[in-house]
């Protein structure tokens, strides 16, 4: 029954006029998949011989296992952000005689051939050969493999339950989030060491063959709760009753109402992005483009310190409002049809859109202002690319949007998703990183890096002088290209 499961998915992938579509976008995604699968695989054969010349005197093995915790709970961090969720369309098959727990059985079974439990074999497998069984001979080295498979499988159905208990018990995911950030800091403090504790745990599991219970224990645990959280949601009639009270329990600003059109546009745009699969996704981001500094700006300084520093604080100012900008179209395309029936003004419309895009500029900006502890220089960058961001790149994106005429369904979010994503997404990248480091590099060759930062925020403050114009320029973009645009959002 899998198997057939499995074939008339493939099926609907295949016959959907999407697919030829979106061919060779994922042949190329395949190809580079593959190429850093190939990469992992020559860490994996090498990294023997790197530690004999970056560490010679030390037990590898031991190394090895102390930087397996930090794995685990990245892994976990990652897999939460970006891995989809297993999806079937049930109302297809809850009708006919087939059970229900060979469904479910099916939706957590696919889950096993995910990119984030393959790729880590690519250094493990090797790993075991090169370091493990050297070390520790051939049963010991059979014990320490097959515990990491079990942990990988763990953290594939502990993160999926969460993610589907995230719509339900949000408490309950956010006291986990917050035991994770607890190790993590009592790690960097130095008041627990989660090296030596990774270190004692995976060797005692690779020594002692009753141990290996407790993973394979942990690994059941995890199946049975997805597997129970499953069969008691998987009812349309009760999916569709969550979505009509999620409805009505929210209630509309007073604040939105008061003003009129661009408040009610502004709240389907939190509607959109609070209802859906892959916008959901963007939001669960957020942190790591707000945690962006924390890897740099502890590093020491070094001659490219100003040019990385800009593009951090382009990164972490701008990099959900450019998500926004980028697909402002694109994320509506499943009704924009009926957008282009209404009386609408849609110069206001697109003010609103960028009126939002300031927003989320605004507030990722204030998020940051806390990185003024390791320095007043950086508070002055990331202030000149937030202004940079919504006077200049803000306009610029969607004016690229008007050219996106890739329809996205909303409701498939995840890893590896470029659904709608073109050319012009890539042309986007031009004027979000590389304009700003060739206005800022003039400065800083010549000797004046500051007066290059205070000018970069000089033209995001002179494009919100000029922002009617620009809105203009964009709404009559607009207007040549919607029925383009709608034509191509109709294909799915």
């Amino acid at each position: 029954m899998f198997l057939r499961f499995l074939l008339l998915q493939i099926k609907t992938a295949t016959r959907s006029p999407m697919w030829q579509k979106n061919l060779a976008l994922n042949l190329v995604i395949g190809f580079f998949l593959l190429l850093f699968a190939v990469y992992l695989l020559m860490l994996g054969l090498l990294i023997n011989q790197i530690m004999n010349e970056l560490l010679p005197r030390q037990d590898h093995f031991r190394l090895f296992n102390s930087i397996l915790i930090y794995y685990f709970l990245a892994d976990l961090l990652i897999r939460f952000l970006i891995q989809s969720l297993p999806m079937l369309t049930i109302e297809s098959f809850l009708h006919l005689p087939v059970r229900k727990g060979t469904i479910i059985r099916y939706m957590i079974g696919r889950t096993l051939f995910d990119i984030f439990n393959l790729l880590p074999l690519f250094i493990l497998v090797p790993v075991t050969f090169t370091i493990v069984i050297p070390h520790e001979g051939g049963l010991h080295a059979f014990l320490w493999i097959g515990t990491l498979i079990l942990l990988i499988l763990s953290n594939n159905f502990l993160v999926i339950y969460l993610k589907r208990l995230l719509g339900s018990k949000p408490v309950v995911v956010g006291a986990l989030g917050l035991v994770l950030i607890s190790l993590v800091v009592l790690d960097r403090t130095n008041l627990i060491s989660l090296s030596g504790i990774s270190s004692k745990i995976f060797g005692y599991f690779t020594h002692h063959l009753l141990s290996t219970f407790l993973p394979v224990g942990w690994m059941i645990f995890t199946y049975r709760l997805q597997y129970k959280f499953l069969s008691k949601h998987l009812f349309p009639d009760e999916m569709q009753k969550k979505k009509v009270e999620e409805i009505h329990d929210q209630a509309e600003s007073r604040f939105l109402k008061s003003m009129g059109l661009t408040g009610s546009i502004i709240s389907l745009e939190f509607k959109l992005y609070f209802r859906n699969k892959r916008t959901k996704t963007i939001l669960y981001m957020a942190p790591v483009f707000l945690l962006y500094g924390m890897y740099f700006y502890p590093q020491n300084q070094n001659q490219y310190q100003d040019v990385i520093l800009l593009i951090v604080g382009i990164f972490m100012t701008g990099g959900m409002m450019l998500n926004y900008a980028n697909y402002a179209f694109g994320y509506e395309s499943s009704y924009f049809d009926g957008l282009l029936t209404k009386n609408i003004d849609f110069n206001q419309y697109i003010f609103v859109k960028f009126y939002i895009a300031v927003l989320i500029s605004t507030l990722c900006f204030i998020l940051t202002i806390p990185y003024v502890f390791y320095g007043f220089k950086i508070l002055l960058i990331n202030a000149a690319m937030y202004l940079y961001n919504i006077g200049v790149l803000s306009f610029v994106l969607l004016y690229f949007a008007t050219f996106n005429k890739k329809r996205i369904d909303l409701s498939r979010g995840g890893a590896f998703n470029y659904q709608g994503f073109g050319a012009m997404n890539w042309l986007a990248l031009i004027p979000a990183f590389i304009l700003p480091l060739l206005v800022y590099l003039p400065f800083r060759i010549s000797g004046h890096p500051y007066m290059g930062i205070a000018f970069t925020g000089l033209l995001g403050i002179s494009g919100l002088f000029f922002s009617r114009f620009f809105i203009q320029l964009i709404t009559k973009s607009f207007y040549r290209r919607k029925y383009i645009m709608a034509a191509s959002f109709r294909e799915k």
